[in-house]
Parts: structure tokens; C-alpha cells; sequence
């Protein structure tokens, strides 16, 4: 084995590290060569940045022809993360340049980040903490404060769409709280005897929290909007830590302001950062939502076995074996 890593001594651009967010550890990556580690790429300059590497990592990149195509040398993609829709897997088969992602290393931490998210909107948290820190407790007459009604979530329904490594986590942790799980599976793929499987529509209707840990594809590209909205209890928490464009924003803020569902936790966006000039920034109901700038995979754990696992991708590759490949 020795030998050969010897032999393949590599060149490695990882093109935006900073889109991780945080002090994440390279060392794993040396051992196959020389190492270049850029923040930030944009993605019409990635073409002369990649153009003598033979091995690109990436995180939210979007790689195609357009910045593939004068690539002679490359032959492996490496997404530090479990997504890849940011890859042209189709170009990258026909050029015989493959492909590896890292699935379901973050399950935990995304699924502990949607609890997160729900105890902050069902608890009402950033209001009663405000109550406390305001001096309004202080000078209240009494102990009891009942400004906003909160709920339990024992014997509560939880729909989750995309019952994946996530999705599964997600639903275990739902069980423990006595939640009764069901699930839409976006691809039909992804089964699971032990929870009901639904239809969309039937999710949506008998659903108190719904979350979506599904992947971005033409199945569930604007997944929901406005039509799915209005099917939701108006009771009901909708939360997405799977990708930004599977929900409509602008249908979302108008069901927000109008009341037609209870609340909204975002760590995900179809346009990451967020845009100033989103309508998600200008609510009139701005409680009824919770957002966290993409987050939810960032666990010190998480983040550790992220990069474990793109050391191990690189490292099957260059023993011709098949770890992870998607191309």
C-alpha cells in the first residue's frame, strides 16, 4: 500500500473551506500529496484554479462543463458533504472523473439541530426569555407568566420527507418523545417497516411537525408552496434542514404573515446567504420563524468525521476500490 500512495502523489485543491464554517482539520489529506486549500473560489474562476489537479474537493461548488471541461489531469470529485447537486455527475461520467460523497456522517448532528429548532418555536423561547431578560419578570406580581401557550410533544404526530441516514435519526428521536412517526419517501426508494409510510398529501394533513431531510432533485425541487401550506394544520411546525429550494420562500413568508401554519425553523435556503431583499426578512409575524445560517451538519463530531471520511474516499480511489462513488 506503501508503495503505491508513493506512486500516485496527487495534487488536491480544496476550492472553499470556509463554506464549512468552521476550524475544520486537513491533516488526513497530506499524506496524498500536495494540498491547496482556498476559503473561497467562485465558480467562474474554478476552471484555472483546478486546471492541473488531479484530485478537487469541494463543498457547495458548482462544478460542470464550464469549469470541468479543461481539467485533463482530474480524475476524482470529493463533495465534503452528503448533497451533490452541485456536480454535473453526468458530465463527470461521460469524462471518466469520479465522483465520492460523504453520507450520513452529520445524521446526528442535523437531527439533534431540528429538535433544536422545534423546542425554540413550540417553547416560545426567544419570547419568554426576552420576558425574563427585559426586567418584565422582575416586576411582575406574580410567578406565573402565561404570555404564549406551548405544546407537548407526546402523542403528537411527525411527518418527515426524506427517510434517509437523517430522516431515520430524526424519527428515532421523535419515538422517544412519543411522537407517532410517518414519512414520504421523495424518491419511493427508502422504505422502513417499522414507520408508516404516506403520500404527500395525507403527511401535510395529519402531520403537527413535518420535516424534510430530503436531497435537491427534479422530485423535489419546490416541493412545497403555497398549495401545500394551506393543507397543513394551521397547529402545525414546518421545518427544513434538507435543502433551501425544496420549499417556494416566497409562498412560505406569505403563510408565515397570514397565519396559515403555527411556525417555521429554516437552517437551510435557496440562495445561500440569505439575500437582503428576501421576503423571509421582512415578515410582519418575524416569531413565527426561526433561521440559522446552515448549520445543522456543524457539530464538532461532524465535522470530524467529514473529513475521516473524504481522506477515506481519496484513499479507496487510489486503491482502486469503490467507496462512497456516486460517478
Amino acid at each position: 500500500m506503501k508503495q503505491r500512495m508513493e506512486r500516485f502523489k496527487m495534487k488536491i485543491v480544496f476550492l472553499d473551506i470556509k463554506t464549512l464554517g468552521y476550524e475544520i482539520d486537513v491533516s488526513g489529506l497530506h499524506k496524498f500529496g500536495e494540498v491547496l486549500l482556498y476559503d473561497h473560489v467562485a465558480d467562474d474562476e474554478v476552471g484555472g484554479v483546478i486546471s492541473d489537479a488531479e484530485i478537487v474537493i469541494t463543498n457547495q461548488n458548482t462544478l460542470n462543463e464550464k469549469n470541468l471541461k479543461n481539467t485533463d489531469k482530474l480524475r476524482l470529485i470529493c463533495a465534503a458533504a452528503t448533497g451533490y447537486d452541485n456536480i454535473d455527475t453526468v458530465y463527470c461520467a461521460k469524462h471518466t472523473i469520479a465522483v465520492a460523497n460523504v453520507p450520513g456522517y452529520a445524521a446526528g448532528s442535523v437531527a439533534q439541530h431540528t429538535f433544536s429548532m422545534l423546542f425554540y418555536l413550540i417553547s416560545h423561547s426567544g419570547y419568554y426569555d426576552d420576558y425574563v431578560k427585559s426586567g418584565d419578570f422582575s416586576k411582575a406580581e406574580q410567578t406565573i407568566h402565561s404570555g404564549k401557550d406551548f405544546m407537548e410533544l407526546e402523542g403528537k404526530t411527525w411527518g418527515i420527507i426524506g427517510l434517509g441516514e437523517i430522516g431515520k435519526k430524526v424519527a428515532a428521536y421523535a419515538e422517544c418523545f412519543g411522537c407517532k412517526v410517518i414519512y414520504y419517501s421523495t424518491s419511493g426508494k427508502n422504505r422502513h417497516a417499522h414507520y408508516q409510510s404516506v403520500e404527500l398529501e395525507e403527511l401535510l394533513q395529519t402531520s403537527d411537525m413535518i420535516s424534510i431531510h430530503a436531497p435537491m432533485n427534479s422530485r423535489t425541487k419546490h416541493l412545497i408552496g403555497i398549495e401545500q401550506l394551506r393543507q397543513m394544520k394551521k397547529t402545525a411546525y414546518l421545518l427544513n434542514l434538507g435543502r433551501g429550494g425544496i420549499i417556494r420562500e416566497n409562498d412560505l413568508a406569505e403563510a408565515l404573515d397570514d397565519n396559515l401554519i403555527a411556525g417555521a425553523g429554516l437552517d437551510v435556503f435557496e440562495t445561500e446567504p440569505l439575500p437582503m431583499e428576501s421576503p423571509l426578512l421582512r415578515l410582519k409575524n418575524r416569531e413565527h420563524l426561526f433561521m440559522t445560517p446552515h448549520i445543522g451538519y456543524g457539530s464538532v463530531e461532524a465535522r470530524g468525521r467529514l473529513m475521516q471520511a473524504v481522506s477515506k474516499n481519496i484513499e479507496a480511489f487510489l486503491s482502486g476500490e469503490r467507496c462512497n462513488r456516486i460517478v
